[in-house]
């Protein structure tokens, strides 16, 4: 396959420090120019990673005829326009979860070019543990899944840092909140029916520190989880069968130089096994499976349509917050 080339939208830290060099890392994708609004910021940022072309603004690297595809990881609320104006360009669209900060919000992107793909950067999908998991959970490996349980939590008051900034979508729900939902619906291969939650926000930032929330995706089947921006970090999934249970061990954060773990146990309390799987970078896989699907020109099973559905959860997760009511999604 011919190599994709992409172009990076901001020096944002998940970019910097994950995304891209995980991408980096393919001979299936080069990355060939990175933007910031600041073309000093942008050179040091490519000087570091190595990467060819620095531009001074968005708009002159989307005007690149080069560049085929990029990858959005700006604020929240500038998810939905860059996003639009990289299609405009003709670009196609990689762009951090969460895909925008209301559903109303998401469905913009239906507007865009049809042959432009634009995906949600959700790279859990692609990490060998959780579609090892799937195909577990399909296979009846662990009976009828009826329960999917999940932490995730970590500690951020830094005012200046934008996940604290409730005006342009932070907080906990679109920053984390949004993994639970999107693996439950990835292993139940189902959509919940309703939603309640309890959410705890800050008094300075106005943002949800602390949410729970409970999905109840029928026939007897739930997720329940909690987040918070301000709790010791830690994360972990449990996904409990009639047959046994599946416990994914790092399952968000997966680390790309160490094997991903995870535990899978029968019947029996004291018998299980931890599996590890061979190292991967979920950031590399995700970016390798989306341009395959720019060079195929077929759409990903994870595009515009799917990121609405997660959004619809979440705007309904919100809404149970105000009426203390479980909310039909």
């Amino acid at each position: 396959m011919k190599p994709v080339k992409w172009g990076i939208i901001s020096t944002a830290n998940i970019g910097m420090e994950k995304v891209t060099p995980g991408m980096m890392k393919s001979s299936e994708l080069e990355v060939v120019a990175i933007a910031s609004r600041s073309l000093k910021h942008a050179k040091a940022a490519a000087a570091k990673l190595g990467i060819a072309k620095a531009y001074g603004s968005y708009e002159e690297m989307l005007a690149d005829p080069e560049i085929e595809a990029v990858y959005n990881p700006l604020p929240n609320h500038l998810h939905v326009p860059l996003t639009l104006l990289a299609a405009k360009h003709g670009k196609h669209v990689l762009c951090e979860k969460p895909i925008a900060i209301t559903a109303k919000e998401a469905m913009q992107l239906r507007k865009a070019e049809k042959k432009v793909l634009i995906a949600e950067a959700f790279m859990v999908r692609h990490n060998p543990q959780w579609i090892d998991a799937r195909a577990r959970v399909k296979a009846g490996e662990i009976g009828e899944v009826k329960v999917i349980q999940s932490l995730f939590s970590y500690m951020n008051r830094d005012p200046k840092n934008v996940r604290n900034m409730a005006g342009i979508g932070g907080g906990g729900m679109l920053d984390i909140g949004c993994y639970p939902i999107t693996i439950s619906r990835f292993i139940f291969g189902a959509e919940p029916l309703r939603v309640t939650s309890t959410i705890d926000r800050d008094p300075k930032f106005k943002t949800d520190r602390i949410a729970g929330g409970l999905a109840d995706f029928g026939k007897g089947r739930h997720l329940s989880f909690s987040i918070s921006t301000q709790l010791a970090p830690y994360q972990r999934v449990h996904i409990l069968g009639t047959k046994g249970r599946i416990e994914i061990e790092i399952p968000f954060n997966a680390p790309p130089d160490v094997p991903n773990k995870v535990f899978i146990q029968g019947m029996e309390m004291n018998e299980g096994q931890w599996l590890a799987y061979p190292i991967a970078d979920q950031y590399q896989l995700q970016a390798e499976a989306f341009s395959r699907a720019v060079r195929a020109k077929k759409k990903s099973a994870w595009g515009v349509e799917d990121a609405i559905c997660n959004m619809k959860i979440i705007d309904a997760l919100f809404k149970a917050e105000k009426t203390k009511k479980w909310e039909k999604v």
